[in-house]
């Protein structure tokens, strides 16, 4: 999620504002595209426990974007797998409008969470990263859903996204930064409107995608310019987790994964590197990396 980085408690506030949003959209509205050829890149759907009353259903909703790094696992950020209420379960849809299919979900399985979020995902286990939230140097922001392969083979045909090798984008060094292709994708909602009520973020639950272009590079993170002047769209809330691909040596490479930025989703998109030695230790048990 973009604005202050969101903790999950604020990412299922988010969802319940998703809920009631305007017809489906994601990413920022400006020089976006449907992307339905990443069939790598999903949302991650969750169900819970709202208003601590056994007696209503638990709430179900997308709350996050990610992508299948192997057949199994799904990666995404901690905020999106943390601090939730006892009894959360995790979903990973690789839908192309995930909103639409929850929506006819909930008018078939009324009252059914778990039916909900099995029409349009998959069930799977989440593992965050065990020392989140960590300093700003490095918050160990990153999460995986590892996922039957089997039921996720079975309902969607994607090619798992190539992670970057170690200190590649340190190698690339600043001309080759600038110079490289940039795109941030997600299901996430649009930059702010201004309305009577104050500023909104339509949209979200479609996979889209934008071009964006490099700005910076820290020790942990890549800061990505979402400026449309320049010809770029850029993530929101509910992005968070989502991939930044870099086109490096003429291949599509999941670079970074979107954390935080500028509250009203208008200027830079603040991702993880995943090129960085502590997200690649992270990893490890659980993709090969490269």
């Amino acid at each position: 999620m973009t604005a202050v980085r969101a903790t999950a408690v604020t990412a299922a506030a988010c969802a319940a504002v998703l809920a009631t949003a305007l017809p489906a959209s994601a990413i920022n509205s400006y020089n976006a595209a449907p992307a339905p050829e990443r069939t790598e890149v999903g949302a991650l759907v969750a169900t819970w426990d709202d208003d601590s009353d056994p007696a209503t259903p638990d709430r179900v909703d997308w709350v996050c974007s990610g992508t299948m790094i192997d057949a199994d696992t799904f990666l995404t950020a901690a905020h999106c797998t943390t601090d939730w209420p006892d009894g959360v379960r995790f979903y990973v849809s690789l839908d192309q409008d995930v909103q639409a299919g929850l929506d006819a979900a909930a008018r078939q399985h009324p009252g059914d969470p778990a039916a909900q979020a099995g029409a349009v995902g998959v069930q799977g286990t989440a593992h965050s990263h065990p020392d989140y939230p960590g300093p700003a140097s490095d918050p160990h922001d990153i999460s995986v859903i590892e996922l039957p392969a089997q039921q996720v083979a079975a309902r969607w045909s994607f090619t798992p996204a190539a992670l970057p090798t170690a200190g590649r984008l340190n190698a690339l060094g600043p001309q080759g930064l600038n110079a490289t292709d940039w795109s941030v994708a997600g299901y996430g909602t649009q930059e702010a409107v201004n309305g009577p009520g104050g500023q909104t973020h339509p949209g979200g639950g479609v996979r889209m995608k934008a071009p964006v272009s490099f700005d910076a590079l820290n020790k942990s993170w890549v800061r990505l310019a979402m400026t449309a002047p320049q010809g770029n769209g850029g993530a929101c809330y509910g992005d968070s987790g989502g991939p930044n691909f870099a086109v490096i040596d003429g291949r599509s490479v999941l670079a970074a994964t979107t954390i935080t930025g500028d509250g009203p989703c208008y200027a830079t998109n603040v991702s993880y590197r995943l090129d960085a030695p502590g997200a690649r230790a992270f990893l490890a048990p659980f993709v090969a990396l490269p």
